[in-house]
Protein backbone atom coordinates (compact mmCIF):
# COMPACT_ATOMS: atom_id res chain seq x y z
CA UNK A 1 0.00 0.00 0.00
CA UNK A 2 1.32 3.30 -1.10
CA UNK A 3 0.60 6.46 0.64
CA UNK A 4 -2.01 8.42 -0.40
CA UNK A 5 -0.26 11.89 -2.21
CA UNK A 6 0.14 14.88 0.12
CA UNK A 7 -2.13 17.69 -0.83
CA UNK A 8 -0.59 20.80 -1.40
CA UNK A 9 -1.05 23.36 1.07
CA UNK A 10 -3.43 26.56 -0.17
CA UNK A 11 -1.50 28.95 -2.06
CA UNK A 12 -1.69 31.89 1.15
CA UNK A 13 -0.60 29.35 3.76
CA UNK A 14 2.39 29.26 1.95
CA UNK A 15 2.58 33.05 1.79
CA UNK A 16 4.86 34.98 4.14
CA UNK A 17 3.12 37.24 6.51
CA UNK A 18 4.28 40.42 4.48
CA UNK A 19 3.55 38.41 1.07
CA UNK A 20 -0.22 37.93 3.02
CA UNK A 21 -0.33 41.69 3.76
CA UNK A 22 0.63 42.94 0.62
CA UNK A 23 3.06 45.78 2.12
CA UNK A 24 5.32 47.25 -0.10
CA UNK A 25 8.79 46.21 1.28
CA UNK A 26 10.58 49.13 -0.04
CA UNK A 27 8.03 51.28 1.71
CA UNK A 28 8.25 48.87 5.21
CA UNK A 29 12.64 49.73 4.67
CA UNK A 30 12.04 53.50 4.75
CA UNK A 31 9.49 53.30 7.47
CA UNK A 32 12.09 50.74 9.61
CA UNK A 33 14.55 53.39 8.62
CA UNK A 34 12.52 56.40 10.22
CA UNK A 35 12.04 54.61 13.39
CA UNK A 36 15.54 53.52 14.00
CA UNK A 37 16.77 57.03 13.10
CA UNK A 38 14.12 58.62 15.62
CA UNK A 39 14.97 55.87 18.50
CA UNK A 40 18.37 56.68 17.98
CA UNK A 41 18.59 60.48 17.66
CA UNK A 42 15.90 60.41 20.42
CA UNK A 43 18.78 58.16 22.59
CA UNK A 44 21.65 60.83 21.98
CA UNK A 45 19.26 63.40 22.98
CA UNK A 46 18.19 62.23 26.33
CA UNK A 47 14.81 61.55 25.03
CA UNK A 48 13.96 65.25 23.63
CA UNK A 49 13.98 63.99 20.24
CA UNK A 50 10.88 61.97 20.49
CA UNK A 51 8.79 64.64 22.60
CA UNK A 52 5.52 65.83 21.38
CA UNK A 53 6.97 69.69 21.25
CA UNK A 54 9.40 68.42 18.84
CA UNK A 55 7.41 66.09 17.09
CA UNK A 56 4.94 69.01 16.17
CA UNK A 57 7.81 71.11 15.40
CA UNK A 58 9.05 68.15 12.90
CA UNK A 59 5.92 68.62 11.12
CA UNK A 60 5.90 72.10 9.92
CA UNK A 61 9.24 71.53 9.40
CA UNK A 62 8.83 69.34 6.97
CA UNK A 63 5.35 70.87 4.96
CA UNK A 64 7.49 73.34 2.69
CA UNK A 65 9.75 70.53 1.04
CA UNK A 66 7.19 67.70 1.17
CA UNK A 67 4.81 69.77 -1.11
CA UNK A 68 7.39 70.56 -3.53
CA UNK A 69 8.98 66.75 -3.52
CA UNK A 70 5.39 65.48 -4.42
CA UNK A 71 5.75 68.16 -7.57
CA UNK A 72 9.01 66.60 -8.18
CA UNK A 73 7.86 63.18 -8.53
CA UNK A 74 6.03 63.94 -11.73
CA UNK A 75 8.91 65.99 -13.23
CA UNK A 76 11.44 63.08 -12.23
CA UNK A 77 8.88 60.61 -13.50
CA UNK A 78 9.47 62.03 -16.84
CA UNK A 79 12.88 61.77 -16.82
CA UNK A 80 13.74 65.31 -16.49
CA UNK A 81 14.86 67.22 -12.98
CA UNK A 82 14.39 71.16 -11.47
CA UNK A 83 16.82 72.73 -10.12
CA UNK A 84 14.78 76.29 -9.58
CA UNK A 85 12.20 75.41 -6.78
CA UNK A 86 14.35 76.96 -4.10
CA UNK A 87 15.14 80.12 -6.40
CA UNK A 88 11.39 80.13 -7.36
CA UNK A 89 9.90 79.79 -3.98
CA UNK A 90 12.21 82.87 -3.01
CA UNK A 91 10.56 85.01 -5.67
CA UNK A 92 7.01 83.65 -4.89
CA UNK A 93 7.99 84.79 -1.34
CA UNK A 94 9.36 88.26 -2.45
CA UNK A 95 6.50 88.89 -4.55
CA UNK A 96 3.82 87.84 -2.00
CA UNK A 97 5.81 89.71 0.61
CA UNK A 98 5.43 92.67 -1.67
CA UNK A 99 1.88 92.46 -2.87
CA UNK A 100 0.55 92.11 1.10
CA UNK A 101 2.74 94.86 2.52
CA UNK A 102 3.29 97.94 -0.55
CA UNK A 103 1.41 96.81 -3.32
CA UNK A 104 -2.47 96.27 -2.06
CA UNK A 105 -2.28 99.02 0.38
CA UNK A 106 -1.14 101.75 -2.34
CA UNK A 107 -3.73 100.76 -5.01
CA UNK A 108 -6.81 99.36 -3.21
CA UNK A 109 -6.27 100.04 0.37
CA UNK A 110 -5.85 96.75 1.66
CA UNK A 111 -3.56 96.89 4.18
CA UNK A 112 -2.04 94.37 6.41
CA UNK A 113 -5.14 92.17 8.39
CA UNK A 114 -7.81 92.63 6.17
CA UNK A 115 -9.70 89.66 5.43
CA UNK A 116 -9.32 89.86 1.54
CA UNK A 117 -5.41 90.80 2.02
CA UNK A 118 -4.12 86.81 2.15
CA UNK A 119 -5.98 85.30 -0.25
CA UNK A 120 -5.47 87.46 -3.06
CA UNK A 121 -1.60 87.59 -1.87
CA UNK A 122 -1.99 83.97 -2.39
CA UNK A 123 -3.86 83.73 -5.76
CA UNK A 124 -0.96 86.42 -6.77
CA UNK A 125 1.63 84.06 -5.53
CA UNK A 126 0.78 81.16 -7.01
CA UNK A 127 -0.22 82.83 -10.39
CA UNK A 128 3.10 84.08 -10.34
CA UNK A 129 4.52 80.53 -9.64
CA UNK A 130 2.76 78.82 -12.36
CA UNK A 131 3.29 81.24 -15.24
CA UNK A 132 6.75 80.61 -14.14
CA UNK A 133 6.54 76.70 -14.16
CA UNK A 134 4.88 77.11 -17.33
CA UNK A 135 7.49 78.89 -19.26
CA UNK A 136 10.20 76.45 -18.00
CA UNK A 137 7.93 73.89 -19.75
CA UNK A 138 7.82 75.42 -22.81
CA UNK A 139 11.55 76.27 -23.35
CA UNK A 140 11.83 71.96 -22.23
CA UNK A 141 9.11 70.95 -24.04
CA UNK A 142 8.65 73.45 -27.57
CA UNK A 143 12.56 74.64 -27.80
CA UNK A 144 14.17 71.10 -26.47
CA UNK A 145 16.40 72.77 -24.25
CA UNK A 146 17.85 70.39 -21.59
CA UNK A 147 15.51 70.61 -18.29
CA UNK A 148 18.91 70.40 -16.61
CA UNK A 149 20.49 73.70 -18.02
CA UNK A 150 17.10 75.30 -18.03
CA UNK A 151 16.25 75.17 -14.41
CA UNK A 152 19.87 75.72 -13.50
CA UNK A 153 19.59 79.16 -15.27
CA UNK A 154 16.11 79.66 -13.14
CA UNK A 155 18.29 78.74 -10.28
CA UNK A 156 20.49 81.97 -11.00
CA UNK A 157 17.86 84.07 -12.61
CA UNK A 158 15.13 84.20 -9.92
CA UNK A 159 17.13 84.26 -6.83
CA UNK A 160 18.49 87.41 -7.71
CA UNK A 161 14.89 88.50 -9.15
CA UNK A 162 13.80 88.16 -5.71
CA UNK A 163 16.07 89.75 -4.48
CA UNK A 164 15.61 92.57 -6.97
CA UNK A 165 11.96 92.82 -5.89
CA UNK A 166 12.51 93.57 -2.17
CA UNK A 167 15.28 95.22 -2.52
CA UNK A 168 17.57 92.78 -0.84
CA UNK A 169 15.64 93.68 2.23
CA UNK A 170 13.71 91.33 4.41
CA UNK A 171 10.07 92.43 4.07
CA UNK A 172 8.00 91.99 7.54
CA UNK A 173 5.91 91.95 9.42
CA UNK A 174 3.42 89.84 7.35
CA UNK A 175 -0.70 89.95 7.43
CA UNK A 176 -1.95 87.64 10.28
CA UNK A 177 -4.33 85.53 8.32
CA UNK A 178 -1.83 84.72 5.96
CA UNK A 179 0.91 83.74 8.74
CA UNK A 180 -2.18 80.87 9.98
CA UNK A 181 -0.11 78.65 7.73
CA UNK A 182 3.54 78.68 8.89
CA UNK A 183 2.23 76.25 11.54
CA UNK A 184 2.49 77.11 14.86
CA UNK A 185 0.20 80.31 14.36
CA UNK A 186 -2.30 78.07 12.72
CA UNK A 187 -3.67 74.80 14.11
CA UNK A 188 -7.03 73.52 14.78
CA UNK A 189 -6.87 72.43 18.45
CA UNK A 190 -7.69 69.52 19.94
CA UNK A 191 -11.10 69.37 19.44
CA UNK A 192 -11.26 69.86 16.46
CA UNK A 193 -7.97 67.76 15.20
CA UNK A 194 -9.55 64.27 17.24
CA UNK A 195 -12.81 65.49 14.40
CA UNK A 196 -10.55 64.98 11.46
CA UNK A 197 -8.17 62.64 12.62
CA UNK A 198 -12.06 60.10 13.31
CA UNK A 199 -13.21 61.64 9.97
CA UNK A 200 -9.44 60.23 7.92
CA UNK A 201 -9.12 57.12 10.11
CA UNK A 202 -13.07 55.97 8.86
CA UNK A 203 -11.90 57.04 5.47
CA UNK A 204 -8.66 54.81 5.43
CA UNK A 205 -10.91 51.54 6.91
CA UNK A 206 -13.59 52.49 4.46
CA UNK A 207 -11.09 52.83 1.54
CA UNK A 208 -9.18 49.42 2.38
CA UNK A 209 -12.58 47.52 2.40
CA UNK A 210 -13.87 49.30 -0.24
CA UNK A 211 -11.28 48.07 -2.32
CA UNK A 212 -11.33 44.63 -1.21
CA UNK A 213 -14.90 44.79 -2.48
CA UNK A 214 -13.65 46.22 -5.77
CA UNK A 215 -11.22 43.56 -6.11
CA UNK A 216 -13.56 40.62 -5.11
CA UNK A 217 -16.22 41.93 -7.31
CA UNK A 218 -13.75 41.77 -10.50
CA UNK A 219 -12.93 38.38 -9.55
CA UNK A 220 -9.13 39.74 -8.44
CA UNK A 221 -7.56 37.52 -5.55
CA UNK A 222 -7.70 39.46 -2.19
CA UNK A 223 -6.41 39.11 0.87
CA UNK A 224 -7.59 37.41 4.13
CA UNK A 225 -9.94 38.98 6.08
CA UNK A 226 -7.38 39.11 9.16
CA UNK A 227 -4.84 40.71 6.65
CA UNK A 228 -7.26 43.56 6.20
CA UNK A 229 -8.41 44.00 9.86
CA UNK A 230 -4.20 44.41 10.35
CA UNK A 231 -4.10 47.01 7.78
CA UNK A 232 -7.61 48.57 8.98
CA UNK A 233 -6.20 48.88 12.78
CA UNK A 234 -2.45 49.96 11.77
CA UNK A 235 -3.91 52.88 9.73
CA UNK A 236 -6.39 54.17 12.56
CA UNK A 237 -3.63 53.35 15.23
CA UNK A 238 -1.34 55.66 13.13
CA UNK A 239 -3.84 58.32 12.44
CA UNK A 240 -5.38 58.61 15.54
CA UNK A 241 -1.97 58.72 17.56
CA UNK A 242 -0.28 61.17 15.75
CA UNK A 243 -3.05 63.20 16.71
CA UNK A 244 -2.56 62.00 20.31
CA UNK A 245 1.06 63.26 20.04
CA UNK A 246 -0.16 66.86 18.42
CA UNK A 247 -2.55 67.45 20.77
CA UNK A 248 -0.03 66.48 23.42
CA UNK A 249 1.85 69.63 22.76
CA UNK A 250 0.42 72.62 25.21
CA UNK A 251 0.45 75.43 24.76
CA UNK A 252 2.36 77.63 26.87
CA UNK A 253 0.25 79.70 29.96
CA UNK A 254 2.10 83.24 28.51
CA UNK A 255 0.27 82.78 25.21
CA UNK A 256 -2.36 81.53 26.33
CA UNK A 257 -2.86 84.28 28.75
CA UNK A 258 -2.57 86.70 25.79
CA UNK A 259 -4.98 84.98 23.50
CA UNK A 260 -7.48 85.84 26.25
CA UNK A 261 -6.55 89.19 26.91
CA UNK A 262 -6.94 89.75 23.24
CA UNK A 263 -10.55 88.73 23.86
CA UNK A 264 -10.91 91.09 26.61
CA UNK A 265 -11.76 87.59 28.76
CA UNK A 266 -10.28 86.04 31.67
CA UNK A 267 -8.39 83.06 31.15
CA UNK A 268 -10.01 80.11 33.64
CA UNK A 269 -7.75 79.58 36.56
CA UNK A 270 -6.06 75.95 35.69
CA UNK A 271 -6.80 76.30 31.77
CA UNK A 272 -4.55 73.99 29.45
CA UNK A 273 -5.19 73.30 25.96
CA UNK A 274 -2.67 71.45 23.02
CA UNK A 275 -1.98 73.00 19.79
CA UNK A 276 -3.27 70.19 17.69
CA UNK A 277 -3.06 69.95 13.48
CA UNK A 278 -1.21 72.65 11.99
CA UNK A 279 -3.23 74.25 8.83
CA UNK A 280 0.25 73.68 7.11
CA UNK A 281 0.10 69.78 7.81
CA UNK A 282 -3.52 70.13 6.79
CA UNK A 283 -2.32 71.34 3.62
CA UNK A 284 -0.17 69.11 2.89
CA UNK A 285 -2.29 65.99 3.36
CA UNK A 286 -4.63 67.85 1.29
CA UNK A 287 -2.19 67.98 -1.66
CA UNK A 288 -1.10 64.67 -1.08
CA UNK A 289 -4.25 63.29 -2.15
CA UNK A 290 -4.85 65.25 -4.62
CA UNK A 291 -1.65 64.71 -6.36
CA UNK A 292 -2.38 60.94 -5.58
CA UNK A 293 -5.75 61.00 -7.05
CA UNK A 294 -4.00 62.48 -10.34
CA UNK A 295 -1.52 60.30 -10.51
CA UNK A 296 -3.77 57.13 -10.34
CA UNK A 297 -7.09 57.95 -11.23
CA UNK A 298 -6.69 60.40 -14.12
CA UNK A 299 -5.93 60.53 -17.92
CA UNK A 300 -2.75 63.15 -17.45
CA UNK A 301 -1.55 60.86 -14.51
CA UNK A 302 -1.71 57.78 -16.60
CA UNK A 303 0.19 59.87 -19.33
CA UNK A 304 2.65 61.27 -17.27
CA UNK A 305 3.63 57.81 -15.89
CA UNK A 306 3.51 56.50 -19.66
CA UNK A 307 6.00 59.24 -20.69
CA UNK A 308 8.36 58.92 -18.12
CA UNK A 309 8.37 55.10 -19.04
CA UNK A 310 9.04 55.07 -22.60
CA UNK A 311 8.91 58.98 -23.88
CA UNK A 312 9.14 57.99 -27.38
CA UNK A 313 6.49 55.20 -27.56
CA UNK A 314 3.85 57.45 -25.43
CA UNK A 315 4.39 60.41 -28.39
CA UNK A 316 3.89 57.34 -31.02
CA UNK A 317 0.34 56.65 -29.40
CA UNK A 318 -0.70 60.43 -29.54
CA UNK A 319 0.12 62.00 -25.89
CA UNK A 320 1.13 65.31 -26.91
CA UNK A 321 4.28 65.52 -24.73
CA UNK A 322 5.52 69.00 -25.24
CA UNK A 323 2.16 70.06 -23.91
CA UNK A 324 2.35 67.31 -21.30
CA UNK A 325 5.45 68.77 -20.27
CA UNK A 326 4.51 72.19 -19.85
CA UNK A 327 1.54 70.90 -17.49
CA UNK A 328 4.03 68.94 -15.24
CA UNK A 329 6.45 72.34 -14.53
CA UNK A 330 3.53 74.67 -14.25
CA UNK A 331 2.11 72.33 -11.91
CA UNK A 332 5.45 72.11 -10.15
CA UNK A 333 5.70 75.93 -9.91
CA UNK A 334 2.04 76.02 -8.33
CA UNK A 335 3.44 73.75 -5.78
CA UNK A 336 7.21 76.02 -5.36
CA UNK A 337 4.65 78.87 -4.98
CA UNK A 338 2.26 77.13 -2.00
CA UNK A 339 5.41 76.25 -0.48
CA UNK A 340 6.30 79.71 -0.56
CA UNK A 341 3.88 80.47 1.66
CA UNK A 342 4.40 77.88 4.31
CA UNK A 343 8.08 79.01 4.24
CA UNK A 344 7.71 82.39 4.96
CA UNK A 345 3.91 82.37 6.87
CA UNK A 346 6.46 79.88 9.31
CA UNK A 347 9.06 82.81 9.26
CA UNK A 348 6.72 85.50 9.63
CA UNK A 349 8.27 87.77 7.17
CA UNK A 350 10.52 87.29 3.64
CA UNK A 351 14.19 86.66 4.19
CA UNK A 352 16.55 86.85 1.05
CA UNK A 353 18.29 83.75 1.67
CA UNK A 354 14.44 81.60 1.93
CA UNK A 355 14.42 78.60 -0.07
CA UNK A 356 18.86 78.11 -0.07
CA UNK A 357 19.45 74.35 -0.88
CA UNK A 358 15.85 73.19 -0.58
CA UNK A 359 15.96 72.23 -4.55
CA UNK A 360 18.80 69.60 -3.49
CA UNK A 361 16.07 68.47 -0.34
CA UNK A 362 13.16 68.38 -2.59
CA UNK A 363 14.86 66.13 -5.11
CA UNK A 364 16.48 64.09 -2.00
CA UNK A 365 13.45 63.70 -0.49
CA UNK A 366 11.72 62.66 -3.77
CA UNK A 367 14.92 59.54 -4.58
CA UNK A 368 14.92 58.75 -1.32
CA UNK A 369 11.32 58.44 -1.34
CA UNK A 370 11.55 55.81 -4.14
CA UNK A 371 11.29 57.95 -7.45
CA UNK A 372 13.53 56.26 -9.84
CA UNK A 373 15.81 59.70 -11.68
CA UNK A 374 15.68 56.55 -14.75
CA UNK A 375 12.07 57.60 -14.72
CA UNK A 376 8.26 56.00 -14.81
CA UNK A 377 8.61 54.89 -11.20
CA UNK A 378 7.77 57.04 -8.19
CA UNK A 379 4.91 57.72 -5.38
CA UNK A 380 3.75 60.41 -3.75
CA UNK A 381 4.24 59.14 -0.03
CA UNK A 382 7.33 57.98 -0.56
CA UNK A 383 8.35 61.62 -1.17
CA UNK A 384 6.55 62.77 1.70
CA UNK A 385 8.12 60.02 3.69
CA UNK A 386 11.57 61.17 2.29
CA UNK A 387 10.75 64.51 3.11
CA UNK A 388 10.12 63.55 6.55
CA UNK A 389 13.42 61.44 6.74
CA UNK A 390 15.40 64.29 5.62
CA UNK A 391 14.17 66.71 8.02
CA UNK A 392 14.21 63.98 10.90
CA UNK A 393 17.93 63.70 9.85
CA UNK A 394 18.59 67.62 10.01
CA UNK A 395 16.44 67.96 13.20
CA UNK A 396 18.44 65.34 15.01
CA UNK A 397 21.84 66.20 14.08
CA UNK A 398 21.53 70.01 15.36
CA UNK A 399 20.02 68.66 18.47
CA UNK A 400 22.45 66.57 19.01
CA UNK A 401 25.12 69.38 18.48
CA UNK A 402 26.82 68.62 14.94
CA UNK A 403 27.82 72.01 12.62
CA UNK A 404 25.95 72.42 9.90
CA UNK A 405 29.01 71.60 6.99
CA UNK A 406 29.01 67.92 8.97
CA UNK A 407 25.38 67.99 8.31
CA UNK A 408 25.20 68.45 4.56
CA UNK A 409 27.82 66.02 4.41
CA UNK A 410 25.64 63.59 5.80
CA UNK A 411 22.56 64.46 3.74
CA UNK A 412 24.67 64.53 1.04
CA UNK A 413 26.13 60.76 1.62
CA UNK A 414 22.43 59.24 2.76
CA UNK A 415 21.32 61.12 -0.72
CA UNK A 416 24.16 58.81 -2.60
CA UNK A 417 23.31 56.22 -0.05
CA UNK A 418 19.77 55.88 -1.05
CA UNK A 419 20.41 55.61 -5.10
CA UNK A 420 22.67 52.97 -4.63
CA UNK A 421 20.12 51.01 -2.54
CA UNK A 422 17.21 51.81 -5.03
CA UNK A 423 19.46 50.30 -7.47
CA UNK A 424 20.36 47.67 -5.81
CA UNK A 425 16.52 46.82 -4.72
CA UNK A 426 15.30 47.57 -8.57
CA UNK A 427 17.75 44.74 -9.95
CA UNK A 428 17.04 42.38 -7.57
CA UNK A 429 13.16 42.70 -7.86
CA UNK A 430 13.73 43.29 -11.46
CA UNK A 431 11.70 46.86 -11.61
CA UNK A 432 13.92 48.44 -13.73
Amino acid sequence: MTDAPSQPLPSHARRSLFQQLELDTRLLGMVGAFILLSIGFNIMTDGRFLTSRNIFNLTIQTVSVAIMACGMVFVIVTRHIDLSVGALLATSSAIMAMTQTEILPDLSGLGLNHPLTAPVTIVVGIVAGTLIGAFHGWLIGYLAIPAFIVTLGGLLVWRNVGWFLTRGQTIGPLDDNFLVFGGINGTLGPTWSWVLGGIAAAGAIWGIWSARRNKAAHDFPVKPVWAEVTLSAISAGAILGFIWVLNSYQVPIGRLRRIFEARGEEMPEGFTTGYGLPVSVLLLIVIAIGMTIIARRTRLGRYIFATGGNPDAAELSGINTRMLTVKIFAMMGALTAISAVVASARLGNHTNDIGTLDELRVIAAAVIGGTALAGGIGTIHGAILGALIMQSLQSGMAMVGVDAPYQNIVVGSVLVLAVWIDIVYRKRTGDT
